[in-house]
């Protein structure tokens, strides 16, 4: 039976209320109103973000001018967790989030006429449209900004002597992928994201069990809304189960899901090589009842080592990953129905084949790092370089400043490519931000 969505839905800083008054009350019922018993943890930060972006000449941008295109935002997150003794804790994370400047200004003419399809024009914001729980709304919207405000977190946890179940919304992650992960299926970071931080949370229950001394299992059901009828529907929703163990120093896992109308089937390892670390991860992905291709692989396989030279700290990661839906021609693959649902529910981020990603990490002072990341589609060849500088500028107030540069022949995915012949050009831009940080 599907659940019907109400009908009105609750704001965040309601839901947040209401879900305190109900911790209180539960908390009467499980334990004894108990001073030793109870306790609670705050933090946050407050993330100050201005970017500047350079489109090329051939953009979709291009009938408007191709001056740089300069954006600001704001990001604040307040953190709670609730303990009573160690058998139930309570996680709520709110956050509020406005961002605006020239791209959304300019995102908003194109969408109104026929640059509306582009990939580079979309002016979504993270929504609940999906999630089981609406706890997300809008506080201001034109077309130059946004402004909305969510509960992120909003999660119980039991636990007992033989399991630990987990019920609301939070974030999980699977998979040995450090910038792609094809068993990663729930909200995965962009291979090209700077701000991993937080992970998206869903909507979930999470059971997780011991099996052995050396291992766990762990259970997972993810209900979803249909967009159409916006009820709960087992082909939007997904259910998994993991089995984690250990033999030695390596250490595997094996994961069977149903994920929305997919059957996906993964098996990943860890382990090390000399003082080096090494994680592969393959899946393998069965579709029903839709068009386009009905099974496909991916592969991902990376090997990371820590090393001092010149009596400063380095840091080297290499991963190669092949993507089974990928194919040699970023516009043909824009038109596979299954390459553009993944992109849709935000699961896939790349267009060709197969990557390699490396990074490399130098500590200059223990205040100050520097990092370059170099992410190649090995087809085409085309990708991208993305430098950053991390000072720590006080014990709770981190500075970053880095960017994005794009390389690749015309037709290559970062190069730059049409979809159809005598469409506009889907060009990414090259760009610059700068992060303040305020940690508590």
């Amino acid at each position: 039976m599907p659940f019907s969505r109400p009908d009105r839905h609750l704001s965040p800083i309601r839901s947040f209320l209401l879900a305190c008054l109900w911790t209180f009350f539960f908390s009467l019922l499980v334990t004894p109103l108990d001073a030793a018993q109870w306790d609670a943890e705050w933090g946050g930060h407050l993330r100050l973000r201005g970017e500047a972006g350079w489109p090329d000449q051939r953009s979709v941008y291009a009938p408007f001018g191709t001056d740089p295109l300069v954006d600001g935002s704001i990001d604040l997150r307040l953190k709670n967790r609730v303990f009573w003794g160690d058998a139930v804790d309570l996680e709520t994370h709110y956050e509020f989030i406005a961002t605006g400047g020239d791209t959304r200004q300019k995102g908003s003419a194109l969408a109104g006429g026929v640059l509306s399809t582009s990939v580079l024009t979309s002016l979504s914001t993270v929504n609940d449209r999906r999630r089981l729980m609406d706890l997300t709304a809008t506080v201001d919207e034109a077309s130059g900004h946004v402004a909305y405000h969510r509960l992120d977190r909003l999660a119980l946890s039991l636990r007992g002597q033989r399991a630990r179940v987990t019920l609301g919304r939070q974030a999980l992650t699977w998979g040995n992928g450090l910038v792609f992960n094809p068993m990663d299926l729930f909200n995965p970071f962009a291979p090209t994201d700077t701000d991993r931080d937080y992970k998206l949370g869903d909507d979930m229950a999470l059971v997780q069990m011991p099996v052995s001394p050396a291992g766990d299992l762990q259970l997972l059901y993810v209900p979803r809304r249909n967009l159409q009828t916006e009820n709960v529907d087992w082909n939007d929703s997904s259910a998994a189960a993991k089995l984690h163990c250990a033999v030695g120093t390596t250490e595997f896992d094996v994961m069977v899901s149903r994920h929305y109308r997919d059957y996906v089937f993964g098996l990943g390892a860890a382990g090390y090589l000399a003082d080096a670390a090494w994680r592969m991860d393959a899946t393998w992905t069965r579709r029903f009842g839709v068009g386009g291709r009905s099974e496909f692989f991916s592969l991902v396989a990376n090997l990371d080592y820590s090393w001092t030279w010149g009596g400063k700290n380095w840091y080297g990661l290499m991963e190669l990953f092949a993507n089974g839906l990928g194919g040699d021609d970023p516009a043909a693959a824009l038109a596979d129905p299954v390459m553009v649902e993944r992109l849709d529910r935000g699961e896939l981020f790349t267009l060709g084949r197969a990557y390699l990603a490396a990074q490399l990490q130098y500590e200059i002072h223990p205040l100050l790092n520097l990092a370059l990341t170099a992410i190649t589609n090995v087809a085409d060849p085309c990708g991208i370089f993305q430098p950053r500088a991390v000072w720590s500028l006080t014990q709770n107030t981190q500075l970053t400043l880095g960017g994005s540069l794009y390389w690749g022949r015309s037709g290559t995915e970062f190069g730059g490519f049409r979809i159809v012949a005598s469409g506009p050009w889907i060009h990414p831009s090259d760009s610059a931000y700068l992060r303040l940080s305020f940690f508590f």
